[in-house]
């Protein structure tokens, strides 16, 4: 099969691979219908996180069951899937309280399977997959895609900030995942909703999602602003999507006390300091979303053309351009580039 390979910063290729097999009865194959590069993605991409040696790229997906193991009982083969970027059991104590990013037995999708690819075998599937009703349009296929990460990414960051009804809500990021946290926000009824955005194209889209106010400024002048808009007070909710250090004081400095954080950016150097975090009195809470926790409501929203996460792709590309998917991302041409195998 053809799958995309990341051999150093900025080198991206799609080569041959090997097609997977079964390797555990728990295993199911999927032969892909759509992929996507991430934002975290770009973290290696750019050197900003190491790789050991030649490393097979993606953690995003949706496809078509082609295969199963013995043991594989809730899905069937030729079901359209859908899964987390975490491989879970979904069954342990840990998954049944709703975090099966941690389940006891998870582990990532990433280099060990690599999902810019044709084909993936997908471990514990009967824990990470969710079947659609029946085969969806090829208009819904990028929604299903994003639902994957992104969208349940930005709806934990909403649901850990405790965004809802009668909340003023601000996101600190206008990336994909910042943009599925203003759809989250509105569907969970934040009554006010303002975005932290520079780029018109990205404004225009948070306006779609559901955003009642823009700010632009950044750091101290970006809490200001929120301040000002809250009558001094700062957001109820506030979700953190973007994992750097600034993004993470923006986002506690421009919460009311008693408020909610919800941090879901990969953070790199994040240092926050403890004697400002216990005088904010701030609620702070997230980390690798539990996106299986949510696919199955997200894939009936979706179903029922209640929300339109797909729109966050901007730019589609065959696989075999996937280089320029990251290039694109990187540069900031694009907000999310879906790959079709």
């Amino acid at each position: 099969m053809r799958g995309a390979v990341l051999y150093a910063p900025g080198e991206v290729r799609v080569e041959q691979r090997a097609d997977p097999t079964i390797e555990q009865p728990t295993d199911a194959i999927i032969r892909l219908a759509a992929t996507c590069v991430c934002g975290s993605d770009l973290w290696p991409y750019r050197g900003l996180e190491p790789i050991n040696g030649p490393t097979p790229m993606g953690h995003e997906y949706v496809g078509v069951v082609e295969e199963i193991g013995r043991e594989v009982k809730n899905i069937k083969v030729g079901d359209f899937v859908i899964g987390s970027f975490v491989i879970s059991d979904n069954t342990c104590e840990i998954c049944q309280a709703g975090y099966q990013s941690k389940c006891v037995h998870g582990e990532f999708v990433s280099a060990t399977i690599g999902t810019q690819a044709e084909l993936a075998r997908i471990p514990l599937a009967d824990g990470t997959l969710v079947a659609t009703p029946g085969q969806p349009g090829p208009e819904l296929v990028p929604s299903l895609l994003a639902a994957s990460d992104v969208l349940g990414t930005g709806w934990f960051g909403a649901v850990a900030a405790e965004a809802g009804p009668g909340k003023t809500v601000a996101v600190v990021g206008d990336g994909a995942v910042g943009l599925m946290a203003v759809l989250a926000a509105k569907q969970l009824g934040a009554e006010r909703i303002i975005a932290m955005s520079r780029h018109p194209e990205r404004q225009e889209l948070a306006r779609f999602y559901g955003a009642t106010d823009i700010v632009q400024e950044r750091g101290d002048d970006g809490v200001a602003k929120i301040k000002e808009l809250t009558n001094g007070l700062g957001a109820h909710s506030v979700i953190e999507a973007v994992g750097t250090q600034e993004s993470m004081m923006q986002a506690i400095r421009s919460t009311r006390p008693g408020g909610h954080v919800g941090f879901v950016g990969v953070c790199h150097g994040v240092e926050v300091p403890g004697e400002e975090l216990f005088f904010s009195a701030v609620h702070l809470h997230g980390g690798p979303a539990p996106v299986r926790r949510f696919l199955s409501e997200l894939i009936e929203l979706i179903c029922n053309r209640t929300i339109d996460p797909g729109r966050v792709f901007d730019l589609t590309l065959p696989l075999d351009q996937a280089a320029e998917g990251y290039r694109a991302m990187d540069e900031r041409r694009a907000i999310k580039t879906l790959l079709r195998p």
